[in-house]
């Protein structure tokens, strides 16, 4: 009896190890603890999170140049490619992997440009209880550019 409960013990604390985050709810920028980039962002003010099972929505609330807009994506996280809506009728191709210690999901997408080229952009997402932190990385024939984004649960 003694051996069973072990073994169940350290298979709890094995699957609690290894629990994925729930991104789910709604968060803030917290301008104050990211680190943005110094001419222009586009740094959402506030993102939406569905997740549930396979499944993650994720709306991004952006300011930029004075207009307001929401990007809304769909993705599965199982690795598989997902296809959004991009800039201008385009496709934005994605992929949605864990890491190893399955804390942080990071999410490559790639668009194509106007100049004929791609767009890739790499965006890590992580949490505690309320904090999201995603940190994206756009590379362009325009340049690179990562900036760390922090939000606050509301």
């Amino acid at each position: 009896m003694k051996k069973l409960l072990v073994v169940i013990a350290m298979a709890v604390v094995t699957m609690a190890a290894s629990a994925q985050p729930n991104f789910s709810g709604s968060w803030k920028l917290n301008t104050s603890k990211s680190k943005l980039n110094d001419q222009w962002t586009m740094a959402p003010k506030s993102i939406d999170i569905n997740q549930s099972d396979n499944q993650l929505g994720v709306d991004k609330h952006v300011s930029f140049q004075d207009n307001d807009f929401t990007i809304s994506d769909k993705f599965t996280l199982d690795g598989k490619e997902c296809i959004n809506k991009g800039w201008r009728d385009t496709e934005k191709k994605s992929k949605a992997n864990w890491s190893d210690d399955k804390k942080s999901l990071t999410i490559d997408s790639t668009l194509p440009m106007r100049d004929g080229g791609d767009m890739t952009i790499k965006e890590t997402y992580q949490m505690d209880d309320k904090t999201l932190v995603l940190v994206s990385h756009v590379s362009s024939s325009y340049g690179e550019v990562e900036e760390r984004m922090v939000y606050d649960k509301q």
